[in-house]
């Protein structure tokens, strides 16, 4: 029996990929889809609006109303709308997908205190090739002791948060296999006279332009080499089939709060 889902932003791009991602998977089925209660494609079918096929669910400005036929919500609209929708989110009582990015410390405590009543996924990228490489960036950075860190990552211009959550998850990694705290090394910037770099930083730089998916290189420089770890998202696809996959993974599972690597076996 397919997996029934229900879409959060089915609207915005994300959702768009998402709806596609369900329709082209026997594996699942969108029975419901939300958007913002001004958006213009309301009432609308959501396959049509995606461009993938005829019919589906009707969209809703109704979140609670359109996952009581679902098994799974997926929510990738950003920090504010998804930390906003929380309460809803409780009251829905269904499994929990996030891809949204840029939390606080505060709004990701609320999450976390959201995960003790219903099984929710924390991912700052959906991506199954990303979440490979956060493992192989901290593994080199535990071998790699005394090698200088930094990472550039790249996205298109209409990304609201910088660093990104993928970017700020790999610095994590690093930080994490070398034995130090990312937040007493990251370095967001270099200008000016600023001396010699560091011996344990972590560089940390952002680009924005055009319409990049998502670029993210962790360097690391030693004597006489360097060793690249690189991502490259060539779609949004890539994230949306993440997510459907991570959907189908919390069906059924305990309260809790999981991430992308639960979803993959690395944990």
């Amino acid at each position: 029996m397919a997996t029934r889902i229900c879409i959060i932003g089915a609207g915005g791009r994300m959702g768009k990929n998402i709806a596609t991602a369900a329709y082209n998977n026997s594996e699942a089925e969108v029975t419901g889809a939300v958007d913002r209660k001004d958006s213009p494609v309301l009432n609308q079918p959501v396959y049509e609006v995606a461009g993938c096929g005829k019919g589906g669910a009707l969209i809703s400005s109704d979140i609670v109303e359109s996952a009581k036929n679902a098994d799974v919500i997926i929510d990738f609209t950003g920090a504010e709308p998804t930390y906003n929708n929380l309460a809803l989110y409780e009251k829905a009582g269904k499994p929990l997908v996030i891809g949204s990015t840029g939390f606080s410390d505060a709004q990701k405590k609320s999450i976390e205190d959201l995960s003790k009543k219903i099984p929710v996924i924390l991912a700052p990228n959906m991506s199954l090739g990303v979440n490979v490489a956060l493992n192989l960036i901290e593994e080199a950075a535990r071998l790699l002791k005394g090698y200088d860190i930094e990472l550039v990552e790249t996205h298109h211009n209409m990304k609201k948060d910088a660093p990104s959550g993928t970017a700020m998850a790999m610095a994590e990694a690093a930080a994490s296999g070398a034995g130090l705290n990312l937040s007493e090394h990251a370095v967001y910037s270099r200008h000016g006279l600023i001396g010699e770099r560091k011996k344990d930083e972590i560089g940390i730089q952002t680009l924005r332009g055009g319409d990049v998916a998502g670029d993210h290189t962790v360097f690391f420089f030693g004597q006489g080499e360097r060793i690249e770890i690189t991502h490259r998202a060539h779609s949004r696809q890539t994230f949306a089939q993440g997510a459907l996959i991570a959907a189908l993974w919390l069906h059924g599972k305990e309260n809790g709060l999981y991430s992308m690597k639960n979803v993959l076996g690395l944990i």
